[in-house]
């Protein structure tokens, strides 16, 4: 009985300690931004506009993350308005000051600072720097416990001018508690070939880092996702397998995000692939993603390769790494997974890739010629690669791009002027060496020479007005004839010289000359190491700014195309068509033979299928205007202005002894135009409808003569 009464006693003397204790302190509020207007705060400028906005501000990406209806958002009239917004007088009262903040990554320029006694105590910034991102808040806390009792304002400011230059803020509190992101690790070890990460496009990036046996082995960021899944982006593990690999990063208190993360030795949710509704049919796209400049086409034992620039972590442009294709025969492509990624000197931007038939690097191992990579390590765009500059790196393999080894003396090429980047290397037979052009700064290019592709030397600069960034540069027949050869050097909206090249310089006698008369054309390249019994220049290009809404991958390239170069009325220019493989998909064809339209007249009105390649060839005679209506939209040729235009853009187009020679390719997503065999091309991306259709040829203002008229109607290039 004692020792119960003594237990009593001690629990109640226990319980009395903790009603002893101070009771937590009440957060207490600066700001919530709830009001129309901005109340006792001041502002400057224009940024801030006339009061709290209520989210996202016409033209910026969805604002999420911000509590009620409204936030500071500096975006006010897009990004080059400038201002500050400052509140009255408060004093520090608690431990921690807690913030939602986002929008663009400028210490001092767009930014939020803690004044005290007239000097910035504390600051912080949003998240984005770079294209992509996301307007998405977080929470971030300063820890002002040394700073209680004194007198401070709150300064927002927004000085920053172009991409990301304004700062979401919302619902500033002084509390004793912290609200930013704390460490979060997950260990697995490696049984199957794919890891798989939940995406969200609402999420807030994070920043994952995985770590093999201590070592930081991958890094990139992701819209983590904490509750619905957008789509389950995936990466190779497979080299690491048996082994224990550390996956960490930064989140909310009590966030389950990591548990979510998953393997399997096949893609998740693959049942639907390539039968998406906006995914191309015949034109290529990566299984998930982000895809922009096509890179390191290169021909090898039977196999077309098709390298990419590729976020395999997101629908957003970010983590450049390059992902890798191949196919026999440049229609039906098979993804092998991401060949080179992000590392120490950065994320893995353009470039090309040759092979190496003299071994002359020395990287062969067996009785397999080495394909080497040649591309721009871009320091600086990764928190891994911070501090880094834009340097050239090489990477090899010795089994047909099956595997690959990243050269351990990179750079191979140190860092030049500005953001020097996308080496094009090819093998220059009469000197027996390597030559690479690379873009240098604004609108020079240079070139480069080097026995090995590890030593370089700079033979020249080229300057080439309204152009930039990668570069092509390769020699091709006059007419088809071998003994009459021209050099083309091509930047990456397609615009090229025509020129001489003895192995040290290059000289442009004519250019640069407009290559295509659409939109959705850039990053062009050409295959290198074509057989010369074949001997075509195989280009492909990426179709920029389409949009593909909901789909688990984002952008598209163009069919590849071969190009010749003729001698035409205005001097030699690069004609471009369809490759001839094209045809391997056609499974119906509709003809006419010689025949009059007359205005009101459709004879091609029966054809109602999605995918199609059009030849014609047509006399305008009196007619004002004639052309084709695919799904919806007007392809018009209007004989008085000798124009074809489509989708709001225009091109020059003469008939050649009287007659127009159209070719026509109609994906889900995108139309290009070939017109006079290739003088004139015309690229486009769009979004129709998928239940219309309709197919109308038409003459507007009097009979023209069908001279001929084939509409092949294509099967999808993916294996249903």
């Amino acid at each position: 009985m004692r020792t119960l009464r003594w237990a009593a006693l001690a629990l109640g003397a226990w319980v009395g300690s903790l009603t002893a204790l101070p009771a937590e302190r009440e957060d207490i509020l600066i700001a919530d931004f709830e009001g129309r207007d901005y109340g006792a705060w001041k502002a400057t400028g224009e940024a801030f506009g006339p009061g709290p906005a209520r989210g996202t501000l016409p033209n910026q990406m969805p604002v999420s993350g911000y509590e009620g209806k409204g936030l500071v958002n500096s975006y006010y009239r897009g990004d080059d308005t400038t201002g500050t917004l400052t509140s009255p007088p408060f004093t520090i009262e608690r431990k921690y000051i807690n913030f939602l903040i986002g929008g663009g990554k400028y210490p001092g320029k767009a930014c939020i600072n803690l004044l005290v006694e007239g000097k910035i105590a504390r600051t912080a910034t949003g998240p984005n720097d770079r294209p992509g991102g996301t307007e998405r808040l977080e929470w971030h806390s300063w820890d002002v416990a040394d700073l209680q009792g004194k007198s401070a304002v709150v300064e927002i400011v927004d000085q920053q001018k172009g991409g990301w230059g304004h700062i979401n803020i919302d619902h500033i509190v002084m509390s004793d508690r912290k609200k930013s992101l704390e460490p979060a690790r997950r260990d697995i070890v490696v049984e199957n070939r794919y890891l798989h990460f939940p995406v969200n496009h609402n999420a807030s990036m994070r920043t994952v880092r995985l770590l093999a046996d201590g070592g930081l082995v991958r890094e990139f960021e992701i819209e983590l996702a904490e509750g619905n899944v957008d789509l389950w982006a995936f990466t190779d593990v497979s080299a690491f397998r048996g082994r224990r690999l550390a996956i960490e990063t930064q989140l909310p208190a009590g966030s389950r995000a990591l548990e979510a993360v998953c393997q399997s030795d096949a893609i998740k949710d693959a049942d639907n692939l390539y039968r998406e509704k906006h995914r191309p049919q015949f034109h290529f796209t990566p299984m998930r993603g982000w895809t922009n400049d096509p890179n390191g086409l290169v021909y090898y034992q039977g196999e077309y390769h098709l390298f990419f620039q590729h976020n395999p972590f997101g629908t957003k442009w970010g983590n450049m790494t390059w992902g890798h294709a191949v196919s026999p025969d440049l229609v039906h492509w098979t993804e092998l997974g991401d060949a080179i990624h992000p590392d120490r000197l950065g994320t893995i931007f353009s470039g090309s890739a040759v092979v190496d038939r003299h071994n002359t690097a020395g990287f062969q191992t067996g009785d397999e010629k080495p394909i080497v990579c040649i591309f721009t390590s871009a320091g600086g765009t990764s928190a891994w690669s911070k501090d880094q500059p834009f340097t050239q790196s090489l990477a090899y393999s010795n089994d047909r791009g099956r595997s690959w080894t990243v050269y351990s003396g990179n750079p191979v090429l140190k860092h030049i002027v500005g953001s020097n980047r996308d080496p094009k290397v090819i093998w220059h037979e009469p000197t027996r060496r390597w030559i690479m052009a690379l873009y240098l700064d604004k609108n020079d290019f240079g070139l480069f020479a080097s026995p090995n592709l590890k030593e370089w030397t700079q033979l020249q600069t080229i300057t080439m007005p309204d152009c930039a960034e990668c570069p092509d540069f390769f020699p091709m027949p006059v007419d088809g004839d071998a003994k009459n050869v021209r050099w083309v050097f091509t930047a990456a909206n397609g615009r090229y010289f025509v020129g001489d090249f003895d192995g040290k310089k290059f000289v442009p006698h004519s250019g640069p000359h407009e290559a295509n008369w659409g939109g959705w054309y850039y990053a062009v390249q050409t295959y290198s190491d074509i057989p010369e019994s074949d001997g075509r220049r195989i280009q492909i290009a990426w179709m920029n700014g389409g949009s593909y809404p909901g789909m688990p991958f984002n952008q598209q390239m163009n069919f590849p195309c071969e190009m010749t170069l003729r001698s035409l009325p205005e001097g030699l220019r690069i004609c471009r068509n369809p490759v001839r493989e094209i045809e391997s998909l056609r499974v119906k064809t509709h003809s006419w033979g010689e025949t009059v339209l007359k205005q009101g007249e459709n004879p091609v009105a029966s054809v109602k299928a999605e995918l199609l390649d059009i030849e014609a060839e047509i006399e305008p005679g009196q007619a004002a205007e004639l052309g084709f209506e695919i799904r919806g939209q007007r392809m018009v040729y209007s004989a008085k202005d000798r124009t074809l235009s489509f989708l709001g853009k225009s091109a020059p187009l003469a008939p050649i002894d009287g007659r127009l020679r159209l070719r026509i390719l109609v994906d889900r997503t995108s139309v290009e135009v070939f017109a006079n065999d290739g003088r004139v091309p015309m690229s486009f991306c769009w979004l129709p409808e998928p239940e219309d259709r309709r197919l109308g040829l038409f003459a507007t203002g009097g009979a023209v003569k069908v001279v001929s008229l084939r509409v092949h109607e294509l099967k999808s290039a993916w294996q249903h």
